[in-house]
């Protein structure tokens, strides 16, 4: 394992400046709201100011403050973020991001997690908080297989690899699928995993959802249909033809920008506005992520590998606990999600969307602190 820093080339941020500053723009939404994508306006704003006021080293010395590896498992590079707790016993955790995710995602929640305020070591965790393969800083895979499987298979080597015989898991988006996948494995002993925690669980309509449906089921089916309808389109692309669109969006700094904000728009917690959710500058430093690294095709890959097969699976007999939050893009009620999982934990929260740990990090902490006090 060698240690690592973020050190973005000079020469990388001042292209970046310069094509913002060559952008060819196309012409304004032809609706007075979302419904055809990223405004124009808002676009153009926020892309100038990125160019122009958003400071990356500042950014960048912040991320810097946790410590950081690479190592090489399967044959490809894997970063990860490895912040130990003063606390000697504290539970060792992996938690994982998803699309259009990444470490910047738990910022907020790894000190808190690592080192609480109340100076208890059963409040602690050692967090270890990996980039998936051909995301941010890990390698970007140059064959087919590395779905969900292999990833959840080169976290149980990670942790093995930090010493850590036995660990929880947590995830959201395709870290729900990792995590689901790495607590399937140990329902059967095939690894260390003790108990996994979710913010995006897995779970289909019932036979009985779709034959009688509760008004709770009637909410989420009709959620389901609208995001069927409207909200597909970007995994359609990336599950079929990633390669085609990384050409536009790896070129492109707006494009990368307008492919992701659009989303923490749609997925997040906001009214109406990301910005009403995350700042600017939070918003720009995942971008940055994926513009700084090149990875908008690499990261698509996972969806060509996984998205028509990773629903499926045995159930998780490991203790699973469950963080709903009211804005998530797909929220199954929980008897839908029983048949996967061993649900031994559920908390519906009063606010927040996707992405947990970076929208609402006080409930995210509070709740996964609460569910692995059950099982340490």
């Amino acid at each position: 394992m060698k240690p690592f820093r973020i050190d973005v080339p000079d020469d990388v941020l001042e292209d970046l400046r310069t094509r913002l500053a060559r952008t060819r723009w196309p012409e304004a939404e032809c609706v007075d709201d979302w419904t055809q994508g990223i405004p124009l306006d808002y676009t153009r704003d926020l892309a100038d100011y990125w160019a122009t006021t958003y400071d990356w080293r500042s950014r960048e010395a912040a991320l810097n403050r946790f410590d950081q590896f690479v190592t090489e498992i399967g044959g490809l590079d894997v970063h990860f973020i490895h912040q130990r707790s003063p606390h000697e016993n504290a539970f060792p955790l992996v938690i994982t991001h998803g699309w259009p995710g990444s470490i910047v995602e738990f910022q907020k929640v790894i000190e808190p997690l690592t080192n609480p305020a109340s100076g208890r070591a059963e409040d602690a965790f050692h967090v270890v908080c990996p980039s998936l393969p051909g995301y941010g800083f890990s390698g970007r895979p140059s064959r087919t297989g590395w779905g969900v499987e292999k990833i959840a298979e080169a976290w149980e080597t990670l942790m093995g690899g930090l010493g850590y015989d036995r660990y929880g898991a947590q995830g959201g988006d395709w870290g729900a699928a990792v995590t689901t996948q790495l607590g399937r494995n140990g329902s059967t002993g095939d690894n260390h995993c003790a108990a996994i925690h979710l913010n995006m669980p897995i779970g289909a309509p019932t036979k009985e959802a779709l034959a009688d449906p509760t008004p709770e089921e009637q909410q989420a089916l009709a959620s389901l249909r609208e995001h069927q309808k409207w909200g597909t389109g970007y995994s359609k692309q990336q599950s079929t033809r990633p390669q085609t669109l990384g050409y536009g969006l790896v070129d492109s700094p707006a494009g990368q920008l307008a492919w992701i904000v659009e989303k923490f728009w749609a997925w997040t917690d906001c009214d109406g506005h990301p910005e009403n959710a995350l700042t600017r500058d939070e918003l720009l430093d995942n971008v940055m992520i994926y513009w700084v690294t090149g990875t908008a095709t690499s990261s698509a890959r996972l969806y060509w590998e996984s998205f028509r097969t990773f629903r499926g699976g045995d159930r998780v007999e490991l203790p699973t606990g469950v963080a709903s939050f009211p804005r998530e893009l797909l929220k199954p009620p929980r008897s839908w999600c029983e048949p996967a999982y061993n649900i031994t934990h559920w908390t519906d929260m009063p606010k927040g969307g996707h992405f947990a740990a970076f929208e609402q990090p006080e409930l995210f902490v509070d709740d996964v602190r609460a569910f692995f006090a059950t099982v340490r």
